[in-house]
């Protein structure tokens, strides 16, 4: 088993997680895609807003990037902090501000976006919801490039396969896994950035606000839950409540199909 395991591995890109150094300065792949996410979303956003009566100008959503920055990056590393591993932080505080030296969870930086969403949206007196949408759209392209980042970077790989398309990663064990971040990056990706264009382009569900940011939300968790499947769970975590198929990333996806509903059947009596 294990030599046909190795004979059917598809070869690793063995990609340098670093684009550049100069001296002690790195520019690298990961920082690349939070940038490069954060532009494409003012991009597609600024071209969103293109439209009879929108919710905000093109000064309010190139303010709002540097909000959702501040957004990603506090509340990625608190969630990964309190929902990954608190037990380690609370006897080494001083690592939890350690940003360079990895750990974020999307779950936290969600929660991050969210409040700085409202807390933008009430000093900018911009409609929530409608607001909501537009940066829904926005966002699957930037989850992508995280997810190629994260491939790049050789980690949160996936659990031995002897499919045709199990790769060997280093420090992942002589074992072909699932490339489960390529899984995630078309999945919560490219086709929830496809999906949310038709649905705001070709449908009504722009006019009731807070319906496209549901659906961002309920599609990104039932994406996570599904590859869950095939990713191997963190060494520290490991599966949840003594079963072999429950994990953190889906047990955190529960929450946030309940908002996307609350999104979605909301009653709209109001503007927001």
């Amino acid at each position: 088993m294990t030599e046909f395991l190795f004979f059917s591995a598809l070869t690793y890109p063995d990609i340098d997680p670093i684009i550049v150094q100069f001296g002690p300065i790195a520019i690298r792949w990961y920082s690349l895609s939070y940038l490069g996410g954060l532009v494409f979303a003012w991009l597609y956003m600024s071209r969103l807003i293109r439209v009879k009566a929108p919710p905000c100008t093109q000064e309010h959503v190139s303010d709002f990037i540097f909000y959702a920055m501040m957004g990603i990056i506090i509340g990625g590393r608190i969630g990964y902090v309190l929902f990954y591993n608190p037990a380690y932080y609370m006897r080494h505080i001083g690592d939890a501000f350690a940003i360079w030296d990895g750990g974020m969870s999307f779950h936290g930086g969600f929660i991050g976006v969210c409040v700085s969403t409202i807390l933008f949206c009430k000093a900018n007196k911009i409609p929530l919801f409608r607001f909501a949408d537009i940066i829904a759209c926005a966002s699957p392209i930037g989850l992508m490039l995280g997810r190629f980042a994260n491939f790049v970077n050789g980690e949160l790989y996936g659990r031995p396969t002897d499919a045709w398309m199990g790769m060997v990663f280093p420090g992942g064990g002589p074992l072909p896994r699932h490339p489960s971040q390529l899984y995630e990056a078309v999945l919560e990706g490219l086709l929830l950035f496809f999906i949310l264009y038709f649905v705001y382009n070709y449908t009504k569900a722009r006019h009731k606000p807070g319906m496209i940011a549901g659906l961002f939300i309920i599609g990104y968790a039932m994406a996570r839950t599904f590859v869950e499947q095939f990713r191997q769970p963190d060494d520290h975590i490991g599966f949840l409540f003594g079963t072999d198929i429950f994990t953190m990333g889906q047990m955190l996806s529960i929450p946030m199909v309940l908002f996307g509903l609350f999104l979605i059947f909301r009653p709209r009596k109001s503007s927001l």
